[in-house]
């Protein structure tokens, strides 16, 4: 028995479309172009068409070609990016949100930075239609398509679209690791570091999570609506497997909460350890007016240019005065340790 030939993975052989496929119901693919997806009939198979959402040719197969509704084509065009799904007929208008991977060679620029890339999707019994701006990457969508390529992907539009998601919610948990180290190491850097350089990182980090956590809240949601939708094409195992990616959102949202409240403890902690920096070295700067003080007030009476200061003729008076200063500031510092100064 012959072997199935495996072409290479493609993305972006035509403007506006990353790429084509129709499953095969195997968990295998082939791919299309753009003529033969204005052509594509839903007889034809489960067909995948992943976008560019703000190219001009995605626009006008959308608008023209797709078939849509004009509310869902408004919609999947949309700068609206909030997490959301709205049930239309059979099929599902979804928003989502996944993190974004970096080119290569933009990967130590932004190794600092979240991207959450948002994911306009529509998707029923026949077609599953997803558009992602461009300059952007989500790796979900490519491993689906290598698994696809292997004989090893979804076979169905629930299948599919659940992959999605969980796919998109697993790219999430090496963001959350990368955090949760850098809180550590912040932990550390507290009572050794550079104050002002920990606490920038401890604003960008707590900002970061406030980020995450916003469009976090309303993907749970949204997934949720989709677990209980009674799309036909939904069928029981989809609907579970949907339960389970909402669960794991669910503790990625706890292990922001967690990470959120640990960074403000630090701050906290960072204010107190520079308020502590700061009394010492006013105490020390007192300790030290203190100690110079007595010779100063010394030093200022003999040194007046006025008549009657005793010793003036007399060549022994000057050692006298630094053995009287030599006291003075001796038992100035006895006093102050006595007081717990120094």
């Amino acid at each position: 028995m012959l072997e199935k030939a495996k072409t290479p993975v493609s993305y972006g052989d035509e403007p506006g479309l990353r790429f084509a496929l129709v499953l095969d119901g195997h968990g295998g693919c082939r791919t299309m172009n753009m003529a033969e997806a204005c052509s594509w009939k839903p007889g034809d198979g489960l067909v995948w068409l992943h976008f560019e959402r703000d190219h001009p040719a995605t626009a006008d197969w959308i608008n023209t070609s797709g078939g849509f509704d004009p509310l869902v084509a408004e919609a999947l065009l949309a700068e609206d990016s909030r997490p959301r799904v709205e049930p239309l007929g059979d099929g599902l208008l979804i928003i989502l949100r996944g993190v974004c991977a970096a080119p290569p060679e933009e990967a130590e620029k932004n190794s600092d930075e979240i991207d959450l890339v948002p994911l306009h999707i529509w998707v029923d019994e026949h077609r599953l239609v997803t558009l992602r701006d461009s300059g952007h990457y989500i790796t979900a969508l490519r491993d689906i398509r290598r698994a696809l390529d292997n004989d090893k992907g979804p076979r169905q539009a629930g299948e599919l679209l659940a992959l999605v998601s969980d796919k998109l919610v697993r790219d999430l948990e090496p963001v959350l690791d990368d955090m949760d180290e850098e809180v550590d190491e912040l932990d550390e850097l507290i009572f050794k570091g550079e104050a002002s350089e920990v606490r920038l990182r401890l604003k960008l980090l707590r900002r970061r999570a406030v980020q995450l956590r916003r469009y976090l809240a309303p993907q749970r949601d949204a997934l949720n609506r989709i677990e209980h939708d009674d799309a036909p094409w939904l069928r029981e195992r989809d609907k579970l497997r949907f339960r389970e990616v909402i669960d794991k959102l669910m503790r990625f949202i706890e292990y922001l909460d967690a990470i959120r409240d640990r960074t403000g403890i630090l701050h906290d902690d960072l204010s107190t350890v520079i308020g502590e920096r700061i009394a010492r070295n006013s105490n020390r700067l007192a300790a030290l007016a203190a100690l110079l003080l007595p010779p100063s007030v010394v030093a200022g009476l003999f040194g007046m240019n006025v008549g009657g200061i005793p010793g003036v003729n007399e060549t022994w008076a000057f050692l006298i005065i630094v053995a009287l200063v030599i006291v003075i500031s001796a038992g100035t510092l006895w006093i102050l340790k006595r007081i717990e100064w120094l």
